[in-house]
């Protein structure tokens, strides 16, 4: 059976609210537009750190064209707590690795597993070194993500770096919707896949269909 995580998000904040805390936040972040709801959210509960750890993204001029289109977003979007950037530096060499032999592998399949267990070992270890109360990811706010199995990876890589994993699914509650809507808002770069060159080549085969 399925876990619902909006409803365990809402707890763990409703928590926050009850104990007056402001806890902090390392939150994994795979672009702008995935970002800017969740930052939007997230915000009034937490300070915010955004990792920017993304080894999968096709080549260095893509990987730095979302980041510092991410970076604008966090200097433009109202907050009333803390939001930082750090940036965990482009490493295709570590996607290269776990992908070997999962190349034909279509988006969500064990490659795409892989891929988040790669981000999010570095996401808890950062979150660890950092000192952080909770890390997470904005992973789930697309409908091609399985929450279920981010999350089950986030709280098994948690308990191993002893940090927080906060449970979501933030396509849950119109985010996915919201998300599109700020995009347009903030003008901002929205790509058509998730980052490697096996979700590039699937987008362009969707779009040649469609055609």
């Amino acid at each position: 059976m399925k876990q619902n995580y909006q409803i365990v998000l809402d707890k763990t904040l409703e928590n926050i609210v009850t104990s007056g805390d402001k806890p902090s936040l390392l939150l994994h972040a795979c672009c702008a537009p995935c970002s800017s709801y969740v930052l939007e959210y997230l915000n009034k509960y937490f300070d915010i750190t955004v990792f920017f750890y993304n080894p999968n993204i096709t080549d260095k001029e893509e990987y730095e064209k979302r980041s510092a289109e991410l970076r604008r977003l966090i200097s433009e979007l109202p907050h009333s707590n803390d939001i930082k950037f750090l940036d965990g530096g482009y490493s295709p060499e570590e996607f290269e690795e776990i992908a070997k032999g999962l190349e034909s592998e279509r988006e969500g399949g064990a490659r795409c597993i892989k891929c988040y267990r790669l981000r999010l070992e570095h996401s808890a270890q950062a979150a660890a070194n950092g000192g952080y109360n909770y890390y997470t990811t904005t992973l789930s706010i697309s409908p091609h993500k399985n929450a279920q199995a981010l999350n089950a990876i986030g709280a098994e890589l948690g308990e191993k770096h002893s940090v927080n994993w906060l449970y979501s699914d933030f396509k849950k509650k119109n985010g996915y919707k919201r998300s599109c809507e700020l995009s347009a808002i903030y003008d901002l770069y929205r790509q058509n896949y998730c980052g490697c060159e096996y979700s590039e080549r699937e987008a362009e085969e969707r779009e040649a269909l469609s055609e």
